[in-house]
């Protein structure tokens, strides 16, 4: 049997390559390669594991004449022309599995965060500002906290809020009958009337694009707490800030923004748009750079998994 040629244009754990030289892959693993050194090469190869460095869109497919796979070490697939891929025959592969955990916990610290004013009373305290009432906190027990997108991130926010004692829905447009111990499915305007805390675990896709704006705000019948561990373009920054001011939102948590480059790098700059410097400047708000799912223990079980899914592939009889 010939040898599954494989090309690794990313960070990858050692778990990875360990499981790949196990299955008796020939592996080239080399992270630093330019976009136009992986075209001039890609024809060699029948699997590629990439992450957001490059986008493989139909110049990159078109040129990848022996390819059968496609794997993402991660969740996100919007670096990838996944109908293109499809057409050429080529399978594309990811592993939520193993940041969902991460995605989980840091949403939940965000949450609690925000409901106590943590982050803000940590500030003062170190400017030496001893106010109390002023941070005075709300408690989730009790609340109905909505999850928007009900699949690997979703449900481990959802498995995670248990012992909360608060009310857990869902809405999910491509999923039904998917209540459990964890959420009940709602429709998405039942959530919008019941939520007190709404967090977004949906790909990035047309559909999504600013899914949370000013008309999503507007239908919401209480204020709210908005938390996006998502992609940054599920959220119109201007249309949160507005809700902000008014108070329509009281809180938001963002660990990705919409002005985010396609590989996550090299954004910010002295002339950032004005809401996201709204967004820097208030005590109701806690941002993080993209990394709800950036665990020590994440970055092996993203890998492992992807790696145990494209063996299984090429290993399948």
């Amino acid at each position: 049997m010939t040898k599954v040629s494989i090309l690794i244009i990313d960070d990858a754990h050692q778990t990875m390559l360990a499981k790949f030289a196990n299955a008796g892959f020939s592996v080239t693993h080399n992270e630093h390669m330019t976009i136009d050194e992986v075209h001039a090469c890609i024809h060699k190869y029948q699997a590629v594991v990439v992450r957001s460095k490059i986008i493989a869109d139909k110049t990159f497919f078109d040129k990848a004449h022996n390819l059968r796979c496609i794997g993402r070490v991660g969740a996100g697939m919007e670096t990838i022309d996944i109908p293109y891929a499809q057409s050429k025959g080529i399978v594309c592969l990811n592993s939520p599995e193993g940041n969902r955990d991460a995605v989980g916990e840091q949403t939940i610290g965000v949450l609690l965060a925000l409901m106590n004013n943590i982050l803000k009373a940590d500030r003062e305290v170190r400017n030496l500002v001893w106010e109390r009432e002023g941070n005075r906190g709300i408690e989730l027990k009790g609340r109905t906290v909505g999850i928007i997108g009900y699949g690997n991130m979703g449900g481990a926010f959802a498995k995670k809020l248990q012992g909360f004692e608060c009310t857990v829905i869902a809405y999910d447009k491509y999923k039904t009958n998917y209540s459990d111990q964890y959420v009940t499915e709602v429709s998405l305007t039942e959530l919008q009337q019941r939520a007190d805390v709404i967090s977004f675990h949906v790909p990035q896709t047309a559909e999504t694009e600013y899914m949370c704006n000013k008309s999503f705000i507007d239908a919401c019948s209480k204020p709210f707490i908005l938390l996006n561990t998502a992609r940054g373009k599920v959220v119109n920054t201007h249309d949160v800030v507005e809700a902000m001011k008014t108070n329509k939102i009281i809180a938001a948590g963002l660990d990705v923004l919409e002005y985010e480059s396609y590989n996550f790098q090299n954004f910010l700059t002295d002339t950032m748009p004005e809401p996201f410097n709204y967004l820097t400047s208030s005590p109701r708000v806690i941002l993080t750079p993209h990394i709800a799912g950036w665990t020590i223990e994440s970055k092996e079980k993203l890998s492992a998994i992807l790696a145990d899914k494209i063996v299984a592939f090429f290993t399948k009889k």
